[in-house]
């Protein structure tokens, strides 16, 4: 049973996967490359040497990753390259065939429009393979394998190699635009990845303190429809025990529970916090 409900999901990380790449190649090939824009990551590698020798980008993208496998393979373990070879493979083939399809520009005459739309495109073909663990390889793999060696973190990796290769658009241009437009483009990417895997599940949680702890939590259960646990703690200032709400909610929710504190007790102290990923009854599925 439980092999059978494992399968399920990796078949569904693949299906998702290949809808993230298929999104990523319309976005680079039907938008961003028709406006001359050079991307982030391996990707933007190839655009830099097609725009500047015409040798088609799906084939610089495929020859590095191989090279870039080969020495992760070791490194990194077998685990971790299943799914990057699949998105290889398949980002490879997906963007031989945009070349072929998208010989004009899907939007003419609005460069940046087209590359900020190629950008969102992008953005959430990334985040849906991010999302369940997959890799679009390239600079993934670089970055990754520093990571296991030195303590630096995955995103600011990412971000630095990303300003290098689009920095050196100049190179073939000779136009300080290009790089702003880039630049421009990556921000837009990043932040539809960081929504895609994040910000449409973000979630808050409120420690509440007040004498009226008991009138507060029956309210949050009663109003809310939602469940809270009391802790014991102790005020160390006063040296006087005291009981503290935690409550795990829905950001929209959370004006809506200051409103139900403030009724019940105008002298409540409460601290809220953002939490990326809850999981369980009344927030989202457990990943697996």
């Amino acid at each position: 049973m439980a092999k059978k409900y494992l399968k399920e999901f990796y078949l569904k990380d693949y299906l998702i996967i290949t809808l993230g790449l298929l999104l990523y190649a319309i976005g680079l090939i039907g938008f961003i490359k028709p406006g001359g824009i050079v991307t982030g990551g391996l990707a933007g590698i190839g655009l830099l040497i097609e725009y500047a020798t015409a040798f088609p980008l799906q084939y610089t993208y495929f020859m590095v990753n191989m090279i870039l496998l080969a020495i992760a393979l070791k490194i990194l373990g077998v685990k971790f390259m299943v799914k990057t070879i699949y998105s290889v493979i398949v980002l490879t083939g997906l963007l031989t065939a945009c070349q072929t399809i998208f010989v004009e520009p899907i939007v003419e005459g609005e460069p940046l429009l087209s590359a900020v739309i190629g950008a969102m495109m992008c953005g959430t073909g990334i985040g849906l393979v991010f999302n369940v663990n997959g890799s679009t390889g390239g600079t993934d793999i670089v970055v990754a394998i520093i990571n296991k060696y030195k303590n630096i973190s995955f995103g600011r990796g990412m971000m630095l190699c990303d300003f290098v290769i689009i920095c050196c658009s100049y190179l073939v241009f000779q136009d300080y635009q290009k790089i702003v437009v880039s630049l421009i483009v990556m921000g837009a990417m990043t932040y539809t990845i960081d929504m895609v895997i994040n910000g449409f599940r973000q979630s808050v949680q409120f420690f509440i303190f007040s004498e009226k702890y008991e009138v507060i939590a029956s309210a949050i259960n009663r109003e809310m429809h939602r469940g809270c646990t009391v802790l014991d703690g102790m005020g160390w200032y006063t040296k006087k025990p005291t009981k503290v709400i935690v409550l795990l909610a829905k950001r929209s929710e959370s004006v809506e529970i200051f409103r139900l504190i403030k009724s019940i007790d105008e002298r409540a102290f409460i601290s809220q916090s953002t939490v990326r990923g809850v999981y369980g009854e009344g927030f989202d599925k457990i990943k697996a």
